[in-house]
């Protein structure tokens, strides 16, 4: 049997060997967010069945909201900031742990004036997101703090 383990040195929220590469390639709404591949897409990873992934979103910067009918984990490990999840803006602090469930809406925002980093983990063979449209989200959401507070 071959031994694929192995240990990814980190250094300052980066991985030797690991590159950053660009939070995403379509046209959703999104800013100042990379991505780090960790684990389950590398030569040797396929016995994993979940992916792990780092994301760091700059200050000012937010993911794309979207949902999608995986659940997947999320753990901050740097700084903090908020998130909309489902129809509530939630604080985010370091060492949050947040689980996103099936068909959930969600978004990350680096809005207290620090970099937001955090592990996500999701299945490896997954659906694609869905991205709502301005519309939805009004109708969604309306005047709710979450409503305000997503980026479309």
């Amino acid at each position: 049997m071959k031994n694929n383990s192995k240990i990814i040195r980190a250094n300052d929220y980066s991985w030797d060997g690991v590159e950053r590469k660009q939070y995403k390639t379509d046209g959703t709404v999104f800013r100042d967010i990379e991505r780090y591949s960790l684990l389950g897409e590398g030569d040797g990873e396929l016995e994993l069945n979940c992916q792990t992934r780092y994301f760091e979103v700059k200050p000012g910067g937010y993911s794309s909201l979207e949902y999608h009918r995986h659940p997947h984990s999320v753990v901050i490990i740097r700084g903090k900031g908020s998130m909309v999840l489902g129809d509530e803006v939630h604080e985010l602090n370091l060492h949050d742990v947040v689980y996103v469930s099936p068909g959930t809406l969600h978004q990350f925002h680096a809005d207290r004036g620090e970099p937001l980093g955090f592990l996500c983990v999701v299945d490896r063979y997954r659906d694609k997101p869905s991205v709502p449209t301005r519309e939805q989200v009004n109708v969604w959401l309306g005047d709710s703090d979450a409503g305000k507070k997503a980026r479309v």
